[in-house]
C-alpha cells in the first residue's frame, strides 16, 4: 500500500498548474522535433539545458522527459505520411506505415501508432513505479566498490551496444573520461589538463559539450545532407481502426510493449533498439507475416509500442542507480547535476516529490500526446515543409545565447564551436558521440568512487573482487568485452556499419 501513497504524492506534484504547463510544453516540443527530420531529442534537450537553470528542478525534469518520449510519437507522423522518419526509432515504422498511407489508410496508421504508444507508455510507467523502489533500496546497500564496478559495467555495455567499430567506441569512451577529469582535483587542489587556462579551472561544462556535439554537430551534418521532402498527396482518411484492426493490433502491441520495456533498461538500449527488435520479432511470429512491407498494421503497432516503452523504462537505471542507459539519460543526469541534485538511489528517499512527480507526469504526458497528435496532424504536416536552411540560423543563435548565459563568457561559445566541429568529424569517421558523453558524465563519479574504495581498504585493489556484488559486475564486464572482441562479432559490427 505504500506505493499508492507515493503515487498519490506523485500525481499531487505532477497535477500542479506549473508542472502541467511544463509537461505540455515538453510533449509539444518533443512531438515537433520528432516531426522535423534533422532535429532530435538529444540535440533539443542539450540546447534547452541552460533554460532550465531558472526553473524548479521537478518542472525542468518533467519538461525534458516530455521532450524525449514525445519525440517517439512525433517521429511516426512523418514516417507514415512522407516515408521520412523524424526519429531514428521510427525508421521501421515507415516500412509498413507509409505503405498503409499509400493504400489510403494514413489515418488508421497514425491512430495505431498513437494508441499503441499510449498503451506502452502507460505500462512502462507502471513498471517504473513498481520496480524503481526495490532497485533503489538495493542500490542504497552499495558501497564505493560496488558503485565503481557498476559504472565500469555501464561503460562496457555502452561500448558493446554501440554501432560500428569497436575500437572507435572504446576510443570515444576514453576521450570522454579524459575530458571529465579536466579541472581542479577536489582532493589535492591541483589543476589537471587545464593548460594554464583559468577558464578550465572548474572543468568543462557539460552543457558546452552536449550542445557542441549534438547541437552544432547535428546542424553541420544536416546542412550537408538536407533531404528533399515530398508530401503525400492523398487525404489522411478515417482515423480510428475498426474491430478487425484492433484484433490484429492487440498481440503486436503487447509483445512490443514487453520487449521495449526490457530493452529500455539496458545500457545503450532505449527506443531505437526496442523498435528494431520488435519489428524483427513480429515479422517472425505474426500470422500476417506475408503482408509485412506492404502495409501490415502489425508492422506499425509493434515498433511504435516498443519505442515508447523503451523510452520510458530507460529512466529506471537513471533514477535508481544514477547510471545513464543512453545519451538522453546522460543529459537528464546533467540536468539534475545543474539543479544541485546528486543522481542515484538517494533521490527517491531525499526528494520523493521529485521522484514520484516525474513518474506520474509520464502518464499525464502520454495522455496529452494522444490528444495532441491526432487532431493536430495538419499542423505537423505543414511543419515538415519548412526547409532546414530556414531553421538552422535560429537554432545556432539559441545555442550561442544558451551557452553564453552559463558563465557570461565568450570562451564557452568558442568551446561549443570546437566541440561542434569535433562532433561533425566524429560523424564523418563513424565514431558515435554517445559513448563519449557517457564517459564524460560517469568518469568523474567513477574516479571519486575508486578513490573512496581504495581509501577505505587502505589502498588494497582486491577490495573490488572481495565484495560479491562488485566482483559479479566486474566479471560481467569482462565477459561482455570478451564476447564482443571475438573476431566473428567484430567483423559483423564492421559490416553492419559499412552498410
Amino acid at each position: 500500500m505504500e506505493i499508492l501513497h507515493f503515487l498519490a504524492l506523485g500525481f499531487d506534484t505532477a497535477l500542479s498548474i506549473n508542472n502541467l504547463f511544463y509537461c505540455l510544453i515538453g510533449v509539444f516540443l518533443g512531438t515537433a522535433i520528432g516531426v522535423l527530420p534533422g532535429l532530435g531529442p538529444v540535440a533539443t534537450i542539450a540546447m534547452l539545458l541552460p533554460a532550465t537553470f531558472s526553473l524548479p528542478p521537478i518542472s525542468s525534469l518533467i519538461m525534458l522527459a516530455g521532450i524525449y518520449y514525445g519525440a517517439q510519437y512525433g517521429g511516426s507522423t512523418t514516417a507514415i505520411l512522407v516515408n521520412l522518419p523524424g526519429e531514428s526509432s521510427s525508421v521501421v515504422t515507415a516500412i509498413d506505415g507509409y505503405q498503409m498511407a499509400r493504400n489510403g489508410q494514413a489515418g488508421k496508421a497514425l491512430a495505431t501508432a498513437a494508441l499503441g504508444s499510449f498503451f506502452a507508455g502507460t505500462v512502462a510507467t507502471v513498471l517504473l513505479a513498481l520496480f524503481a523502489p526495490p532497485l533503489a533500496d538495493l542500490a542504497l546497500k552499495f558501497g564505493p566498490a560496488e558503485y565503481f564496478s557498476l559504472m565500469v559495467l555501464g561503460l562496457v555495455a555502452s561500448v558493446v551496444l554501440a554501432h560500428g567499430s569497436l575500437l572507435r567506441a572504446i576510443g570515444m569512451i576514453i576521450v570522454g573520461l579524459l575530458l571529465g577529469i579536466v579541472g581542479t582535483d577536489v582532493n589535492s587542489g591541483t589543476p589537471r589538463y587545464t593548460f594554464d587556462m583559468p577558464q578550465l579551472a572548474d572543468g568543462i561544462n557539460f552543457v558546452v559539450v552536449a550542445m557542441g556535439m549534438f547541437g552544432l554537430g547535428e546542424i553541420i551534418a544536416n546542412l550537408e545532407n538536407e533531404e528533399t521532402r515530398s508530401l503525400l498527396s492523398m487525404k489522411v482518411g478515417r482515423l480510428m481502426p475498426d474491430k478487425e484492426d484492433f484484433k490484429r493490433m492487440i498481440a503486436p502491441v503487447l509483445r512490443g510493449t514487453a520487449l521495449g520495456s526490457i530493452l529500455g533498461i539496458l545500457p545503450g538500449g532505449g527506443a531505437m533498439l526496442a523498435s528494431f527488435a520488435a519489428y524483427s520479432v513480429e515479422k517472425k511470429v505474426s500470422k500476417n507475416a506475408a503482408n509485412f512491407g506492404k502495409g501490415a498494421i502489425e508492422g506499425v503497432a509493434a515498433p511504435e509500442s516498443a519505442n515508447n516503452a523503451g523510452a520510458q523504462t530507460s529512466f529506471i537505471p537513471m533514477l535508481t542507480l544514477g547510471i545513464p542507459s543512453n545519451p538522453v539519460m546522460a543529459l537528464m543526469i546533467g540536468a539534475m547535476i545543474i539543479q544541485g541534485i546528486q543522481p542515484g538511489p538517494a533521490v527517491m528517499t531525499e526528494q520523493p516529490a521529485l521522484f514520484w512527480g516525474l513518474i506520474a507526469s509520464m502518464w499525464i504526458g502520454n495522455l496529452m500526446l494522444v490528444i495532441l497528435n491526432l487532431p493536430m496532424i495538419g499542423l505537423w504536416v505543414r511543419m515538415i515543409m519548412v526547409p532546414y536552411h530556414f531553421l538552422f540560423p535560429g537554432i545556432l543563435v539559441f545555442c550561442a545565447i544558451g551557452v553564453f548565459s552559463l558563465n557570461n563568457t565568450e570562451f564557452d561559445v568558442y568551446m561549443m564551436a570546437g566541440f561542434g566541429i569535433f562532433g561533425y568529424i566524429c560523424s564523418k569517421i563513424g565514431a558515435e558521440p554517445a559513448p563519449m558523453l557517457l564517459g564524460f558524465i560517469i568518469g568523474p563519479m567513477m574516479e571519486e568512487y575508486l578513490r573512496r574504495a581504495l581509501l577505505l581498504s587502505r589502498s588494497d585493489p582486491m577490495v573490488f573482487l572481495q565484495r560479491p556484488i562488485s566482483a559479479a559486475m566486474l566479471i560481467a564486464s569482462a565477459v561482455a568485452m570478451a564476447v564482443v572482441l571475438m573476431p566473428a562479432l567484430r567483423k559483423k559490427r564492421e559490416e553492419a556499419f559499412v552498410e
